[in-house]
């Protein structure tokens, strides 16, 4: 016995075409939400761009007409907003710095949160404060940047044995850190193994396309 042939009404004839115009979801998407087929969906999507609102349209199809127009064009500037949006989000500086600057708390119109979701920012980022070095790292800083001045080739190692002849507690793994965090290095001289000496004979590679045989 043939299947009954379902009768789609026109209300949802115009929601399913207007949600393909939209382009938001894919057509298999849109067919496996309101179970039809997606033939069905292209071809009421094509009456839709060629015909507007009057292909489903009873006796109000002005009114009908007059609000697919407006909600079509609402549609079309969101869509054109949200690429905006996307363009913009990747023009944004990459570092959460000066994501934070362009942060205004007091803005009128848009929330931090708002904000926030626009620039791609957490708000528990925003309202991060780095925690601070304490006044013990702070006076290690000062002697590691006098002795650095002093003893320009003092390493981390060396750096750190002073640091104890002084009646400082502390371990390599802090020094370290804390050059580090100045931007200081020792500075000696490196081996330059791959520079031959001026005047040095070049020899050349005397098996370079030598065949060789094998010897049974």
């Amino acid at each position: 016995m043939a299947s009954k042939r379902r009768q789609h009404r026109q209300e949802f004839k115009f929601r399913v075409a207007l949600a393909a115009v939209r382009e938001v979801n894919t057509v298999s998407e849109i067919a496996s939400q309101y179970d039809v087929h997606p033939t069905l969906i292209r071809k009421w999507k094509q009456q839709l761009l060629q015909n507007s609102a009057q292909v489903f349209a009873r006796s109000n199809g002005r009114e009908l007409q007059e609000k697919t127009a407006k909600e079509y064009e609402l549609y079309e500037q969101i869509g054109r907003q949200k690429m905006e949006l996307e363009w913009l989000k990747k023009k944004l500086p990459a570092s959460t710095s000066a994501k934070r600057q362009l942060i205004e708390p007091e803005h009128p119109d848009f929330s931090l949160r708002r904000q926030c979701e626009l620039v791609g920012l957490n708000r528990s980022t925003f309202y991060h404060e780095p925690a601070r070095e304490s006044e013990f790292n702070l006076q290690l800083m000062r002697l590691i940047d006098a002795k650095y001045l002093e003893r320009p080739f003092y390493g981390w190692r060396r750096m750190t044995n002073y640091l104890r002849r002084e009646g400082h507690v502390v371990n390599h793994k802090r020094v370290r850190r804390l050059m580090r965090k100045m931007g200081i290095q020792a500075i000696y001289s490196k081996p330059r193994t791959s520079q031959p000496v001026a005047g040095h004979k070049i020899y050349l590679y005397l098996l370079r396309n030598l065949e060789i045989t094998q010897v049974n």
